[in-house]
């Protein structure tokens, strides 16, 4: 075993999908059960939602022309006005994310002896041995194809292609086609939706080695093979797919016999793969013995350092294997059924900038770029939420998508969630810190984040009677006050992006006058509230009572991700923060609010309080076998969100930065007494390297630019690092 295993592996088959290896380039995605007898790969591709069989997506609500009287409404005091502003449509959610299909190799006989399963993150294989049978899956993110390749003596068996998984339609439309072919046979899978135009067919390209093949009852009859290849890709379409053409277009990938072809496919490959997966290493010196051991036993003693660093490795891996055409949905790229939990789709209040907040500072920059292009495809639906909601220019953006309709059209009195003006910001922020990251500026972010503050020019057109702007309406997700309703004004949340975006665009956009009316309108953006209890308030509105037990935490938007409230500029206001964080409740445990809450209290330098909600997801059972995460305790609902996340958090335990400051070892754990962590990147940026052992820690910094930077270290700051691009500095400091 290697003293750091960058994988995990189990002694026996997945029995559930849940805990089935994963393997995927960020279109497409593998669940790899690894059993010998009926060898199941679940295949998923990132754009398959099922249309719901109402006709078109709805566009936004038209309700500009009854937003002044809304406004209105709520100034005078009536705290139930918004719960009427709808145009009366029942609610309609997204689309919903399904699998493709199953392709499934059923063999005659199996030998059990040593049997293993694995998944190498540095390579993205998932494989299985059994009796000297071995199989081995990745998707490739070179090829866009999803390679399997099987090998052993004597393959005797039945292969299909079986669309045949949990919650499918009765009256999904499928036809299927075997052409036997000289190298082995050309499958074919077509599923047109019930009541629709749309459809999506999976072709997969099998080559044998030895042996003979034949149609079988349900797919292709292999006997006597000793090694069998598998390419296999999948499109979403209207009409019909040319199946020729693409087989033929997987036919180009074959270099030689099937060994021949699995082993340049997996170079070319493991070439983009690897070297995006290896920029970052995580190590907490555990216990070689514990490092060896089964994921699911490390998952059984969650004090351990092992289980850390696996969690670590697998979430950067998982992230990294569902971000490329879009970013991760709320089940990453992979789901085994196709009635998966709220769509399966990506809810951007909360859940998608938690998964993708460890791009920036772990070197990620595929899943930034997959948060961007979601991003920029939906930027003409985000303008017809502006202008047919609020009558006004710019962007605003929804709180849930399948990917394509970034429509808001989601109502509900509990859930008005087409009044939330910070999206936009917040989805738009990680991008922002990307390109801080590496000091390229795309023109299309900068683009947009002038029609955010567009937008804001345009809405922020009342005033309090303190002569401040007040948000009209306004909604913290998905809270509401104690003694209000959903709807309604100075979301501290809605404040601190509407401050946010304008002072970004401006400073994108130096020396023009809309730079200089940005600011000045950020300028006029209400002070945040202290409560009754010494806390920030949710609702900066006198009058609107904090409701504490929620997984949200959305009024500390200043704190993380900005770092506007922080202990070092703002320490009465980073006061108010903590004293929020203690009061917040976990509600119904959900694994996203915990690690949320987490990232606040390393922000807010509390070790004891990151340990304890780090704690919390790692004693409830949230975690199958697989090393994805599931919403709830007991591994209940399948999702990303704490495996996708728990990288960024401990990152912010380690090092936190801004473009002019340096934060070292936080919010560092009393038990992490050894460590390192190595390619960590920083907003003005410099990659760093950290070793600490004891009382005193290393960093070595290596600036790509110039750089003159506060310092802040565990035992005080602030200090001054200047750099120079392409010259490395050593710090040695104390810990304590």
């Amino acid at each position: 075993m290697p003293e750091h295993p960058h994988g995990t592996w189990e002694p026996t088959p997945a029995a559930r999908w849940e805990d089935a290896f994963l393997s995927g380039n960020g279109r497409h995605g593998a669940l790899v059960l690894g059993d010998p007898h009926d060898d199941r790969v679940i295949v998923t591709q990132h754009t398959l939602v099922r249309p719901d069989g109402a006709g078109p997506q709805p566009g936004p609500p038209a309700l500009a022309d009854r937003l002044p009287a809304l406004q209105d409404s709520l100034l005078a005091g009536d705290v139930d006005a918004a719960e009427r502003f709808t145009d009366g449509r029942a609610l309609r959610w997204v689309r919903p994310f399904h699998p493709a299909f199953q392709v499934r190799f059923v063999r005659d006989s199996v030998v059990w002896r040593g049997y293993r399963r694995t998944v190498d993150f540095a390579t993205g294989v998932a494989g299985a041995r059994c009796g000297g049978w071995h199989s081995r899956v990745f998707v490739s993110r070179a090829d866009d194809v999803v390679v399997r390749y099987v090998t052993g003596p004597g393959l005797h068996g039945e292969l299909s292609l079986d669309h045949r998984l949990a919650g499918v339609p009765d009256r999904l439309g499928v036809g299927r086609s075997i052409v036997l072919t000289p190298y082995g046979a050309q499958m074919t899978l077509r599923c047109r939706y019930p009541g629709s135009d749309l459809a999506y067919t999976g072709v997969t390209l099998a080559l044998t080695h030895g042996g003979r093949t034949s149609v079988g009852v349900r797919g292709l009859r292999v006997e006597g093979a000793t090694g069998l290849l598998l390419l296999t890709r999948v499109h979403r379409h209207t009409g019909e797919l040319d199946a020729a053409t693409e087989a033929a277009g997987l036919a180009a990938l074959v270099t030689g016999d099937p060994a021949v072809t699995y082993a340049d496919l997996l170079a070319r490959h493991e070439e983009l793969h690897r070297a995006a997966y290896e920029r970052v290493t995580f190590d907490l010196h555990a216990p070689p013995a514990e490092r060896g051991l089964p994921g699911s036993a490390l998952l059984e003693r969650p004090e351990s350092h092992a289980l850390l660093e696996r969690l670590f490795a697998a979430g950067r891996y998982h992230l990294l294997s569902s971000s490329g055409v879009l970013p991760p949905r709320l089940t990453g790229l992979w789901t085994g059924q196709w009635d998966t939990a709220w769509s399966g789709a990506f809810t951007t209040d909360a859940n998608l900038n938690l998964q993708t907040a460890s791009a920036a500072a772990c070197a990620l920059p595929e899943v930034s770029a997959a948060q961007g292009a979601l991003v920029r495809a939906q930027l003409p639906h985000w303008r017809d939420n502006a202008r047919e909601i609020f009558g006004a220019r710019g962007i605003v953006a929804p709180a849930h998508t399948d990917g394509e309709s970034g429509h808001s059209c989601h109502f509900q009195r509990a859930w008005p969630m087409h009044l939330w003006t910070a999206g936009a910001d917040w989805l738009l922020t990680p991008l922002v810190e990307q390109a801080e990251t590496t000091g390229d500026r795309p023109a299309w972010l900068a683009a947009a984040l002038a029609e955010v503050a567009v937008f804001y020019e345009d809405f922020l057109s009342r005033t309090g009677p303190d002569g401040r702007v007040v948000v009209v309406p306004s909604y913290s997700p998905e809270n509401r006050p104690a003694n209000a309703s959903w709807g309604t004004l100075n979301a501290t949340m809605d404040i601190a992006a509407a401050r946010h975006a304008l002072r970004t665009a401006a400073a994108w956009h130096p020396g023009g006058p809309e730079a200089d009316r940005w600011t000045a309108l950020a300028d006029r953006l209400p002070e945040y509230r202290v409560n009754q209890d010494g806390a920030l308030a949710e609702w900066a509105w006198p009058g609107l009572d904090d409701s504490y037990d929620h997984r949200h935490l959305s009024h500390l938007y200043p704190v993380w991700p900005h770092h506007e409230i922080n202990p070092y500029d703002t320490p009465g206001w980073a006061k108010a923060a903590h004293r929020a964080l203690e009061l917040r409740g976990a509600e119904n445990d959900s694994a996203h609010g915990h690690l949320h809450h987490a990232l606040i209290a390393a922000r807010l330098r509390d070790p004891a309080r990151v340990a304890d909600a780090l704690r919390h997801v790692l004693t409830g059972d949230y975690f199958h076998h697989s090393l994805m995460s599931a919403h709830y305790p007991r591994r209940d609902v399948y999702n990303a969100d704490a495996a996708h996340t728990l990288p960024a958090l401990l990152t912010e335990t380690l090092l936190q930065s801004t473009p002019d400051r340096l934060v070292l070892l936080p919010a560092l754990p009393g038990g992490w007494r050894r460590g390192a962590v190595t390619g960590l990147r920083t907003r003005f940026g410099a990659r760093v390297d950290l070793r600490w052992s004891g009382a005193t820690c290393t960093a070595v910094v290596r600036p790509e630019r110039d750089a003159d930077v506060a310092l802040m270290t565990p035992v005080g700051g602030p200090g001054r690092l200047r750099l120079t691009a392409g010259e490395d500095r050593e710090l040695r400091l104390r810990t304590r």
